[in-house]
């Protein structure tokens, strides 16, 4: 099932998933649903309070389809497509293994997540290849932005520490 949200084109997908006495198979990704093809496919594990984002590409950027496959995220998007009546808003939902959710971020998007549990694997799907000259990230902190992370005292990376403040990126990406 789809689930619509505010931001044009960002959907929220409940996974059919069949469960038995073996465990279970759960269906992720029908591109035919999503009308679209997804060249490149990676994968994360991340310890509980690790946060990584928020990033995008400038250029060729990704639309992403995220899914948990153990453990569970607070998994956040901002608008960034200058058109968009949702410019620089943001939107968080939980991704877990247990509730099969999946969240298909379009293309203009910065993303990321804060994991939650022990132990957190999650898979991209991303309708273009990352380019790294072209990769920015914006921090997961800066208070225009207004994002109510459920942790204190986050992980975060030494590269995702330069990350630049949202009225820098505006300025950037004029």
């Amino acid at each position: 099932m789809i689930e619509k949200t505010k931001f044009k084109d960002l959907i929220i997908i409940n996974n059919k998933s069949f469960k038995d006495r073996r465990g279970y198979f759960k269906e992720l990704l029908l591109e035919k649903k999503l009308k679209k093809k997804f060249p490149f496919l990676v994968m994360s594990f991340s310890k509980k309070n690790v946060i990584r984002g928020l990033h995008l590409q400038t250029r060729n950027a990704q639309g992403k389809f995220i899914s948990v496959i153990k453990g569970k995220i607070f998994d956040v998007v901002i608008d960034l497509r200058k058109k968009s009546k949702t410019y620089g808003k943001s939107m968080s939902v939980i991704l877990s293994e247990k509730n099969s959710r999946s969240i298909f971020i379009p293309p203009g998007f910065a993303h990321g997540f804060c994991a939650l549990s022990k132990e957190n694997y999650v898979v991209y799907s991303c309708t273009k290849y990352r380019n790294k000259r072209h990769e920015i990230g914006i921090k997961y902190n800066d208070k225009d932005l207004k994002i109510n992370w459920p942790i204190k005292n986050p992980i975060i990376s030494n590269k995702d520490r330069k990350n630049l403040s949202f009225k820098e990126f505006k300025d950037k990406i004029k």
